[in-house]
Formats: C-alpha cells, sequence, structure tokens
C-alpha cells in the first residue's frame, strides 16, 4: 500500500520542477522520422500524482520523458518509502534486468512521455544508441545522489536539493552571478514529504533545515511551493561541494 502524502506545504520558490543541474541532461530525443531507423514510440499524457508502472509490474515498455517530471521511488516491507531519482525532460527509464519492474515511476505534474515495447529497443540499435547517451548521463548524476545520502548533513542536503532547482548554476560551467543581482525564484513540484523521501530525511528534519535557511537569511518562504533564494552562491556554498 502507498503510504499516505502529507499535504503541499512547502516554501520553496517558482520556475520549474525540481531538476538535476542542466550538465548532467542531455537533449529530449524526438520521436523516429523514419521507420526504418528506428521503431516509433507511442506519446502518451499522463495526469499529475499518476503512476506509470509500479514495482513488480511487467517491465515490457521503456520510456522517455518529453515535458514534465517524474519520481522512481521503492517501498520497504514496512511501508517506509525511498526516492531513488527525480527524472526531467530527456530522462529516459523503464530499464530493467529482470522481467518487472525494480521500482514505481510517479509522476509530479502533468507530463507527456514516449512509450516503446521493450522488445522493440532491444532490436533497434539506432534507438539504443540514442537512449544510451541519456542513460549516462542519468548515471551520473546518481553518483551524485550516493554522495548526498552517504556523507552530506541534512542543511547540505536541502541546499543540493534547491541548488538542483536553480537552472543552469552550481553544477560544471555553473554561470555565475547574474548582473544585477544573484536572486532566484524556484517552484518545487513536490510535498515536503516527498522531498524527504528523496533526501533521506524526515519530513521534521526538511522542515527544520528549511527554517534554519530562512533564518540565515539565505531563503524566504512567499508562498506555497516557492523559494526566493536570496544569495544563490551563498547557498551552493551550503551545499558541501564546495
Amino acid at each position: 500500500m502507498k503510504p499516505a502524502i502529507a499535504q503541499r506545504s512547502i516554501s520553496v520558490a517558482v520556475e520549474s520542477p525540481c531538476r538535476l543541474p542542466s550538465s548532467h541532461r542531455a537533449a529530449p530525443v524526438q520521436a523516429a522520422s523514419r521507420r526504418d531507423e528506428e521503431p516509433q514510440g507511442q506519446r502518451q499524457r499522463v495526469g499529475q500524482h499518476a503512476h506509470i508502472f509500479r514495482e513488480g509490474d511487467r517491465a515490457d515498455r521503456m520510456y522517455q520523458l518529453v515535458d514534465g517530471a517524474v519520481m522512481l521511488y521503492k517501498l520497504l516491507p514496512d511501508g517506509r518509502r525511498q526516492v531513488v531519482e527525480l527524472l526531467s525532460a530527456g530522462d529516459v527509464f523503464g530499464l530493467s534486468a529482470l522481467p518487472v519492474y525494480d521500482c514505481s515511476a510517479e509522476t509530479l505534474v502533468t507530463c507527456n512521455i514516449i512509450a516503446w515495447e521493450r522488445a522493440a529497443v532491444e532490436h533497434s540499435p539506432e534507438l539504443l544508441r540514442r537512449l544510451s547517451g541519456h542513460v549516462h548521463a542519468q548515471l551520473c548524476a546518481l553518483h551524485e545522489h550516493a554522495v548526498l545520502l552517504g556523507r552530506k548533513s541534512a542543511l547540505e542536503r536541502v541546499a543540493t536539493f534547491v541548488m538542483h532547482c536553480v537552472p543552469g548554476r552550481g553544477g560544471f560551467n555553473c554561470s555565475g552571478p547574474r548582473c544585477g543581482g544573484d536572486s532566484a525564484v524556484v517552484r518545487l513540484g513536490m510535498t515536503r514529504q516527498e522531498i524527504a523521501d528523496y533526501l533521506g530525511l524526515t519530513l521534521e528534519t526538511v522542515s527544520r533545515a528549511f527554517s534554519e535557511l530562512r533564518r540565515r537569511g539565505i531563503i524566504a518562504i512567499d508562498k506555497q511551493e516557492e523559494v526566493r533564494v536570496h544569495d544563490v552562491c551563498r547557498i551552493c556554498q551550503l551545499t558541501g561541494a564546495h
């Protein structure tokens, strides 16, 4: 049974759903224009907080996210949940070494996706080649997430999460402060409970970390699901990566 999700009460800043740094993202793969090169994928539109598949379902399809945001998560027998990956445009999911999916995929916002039959992908070298570049970028991002879960403090984890939601900042080839100020406003499409499940923290710890960032004057919580970052470089320094 899926655990109850807390009501949305996060205060973070608005622009787009949380995503990993652009340095780790490749451009979305477009549906094949020539049928002889690779199989045509089926385009689907999926509503907010809907399951694309669940852990244990037959893994007969692979997917790519065209736009929106999706979280992959695993459930422990006692109902605890760990969000293992956050996906944004271009990301590939539904890969499994088993006949069944080893995690569940749930949309955070309304999404457009492309679905391919697994057998068709496995028999299309061109499609496999194109998708493999996206999978490689996602593996690099998962390395960072492993460091976050294994070594970073609660405040560093929350700071890292906020930085991942500031486009073009904090990663490789960071653009640096903009002229006229270094603030940012980001919209998060996640509840505090979902953020806690992604960061491996409790709901209360996530709330305390946001409160501490606000107490230090680094962020402001203007309205529901919005956070205004007053100094992007300052919160980047709290991620533990510098």
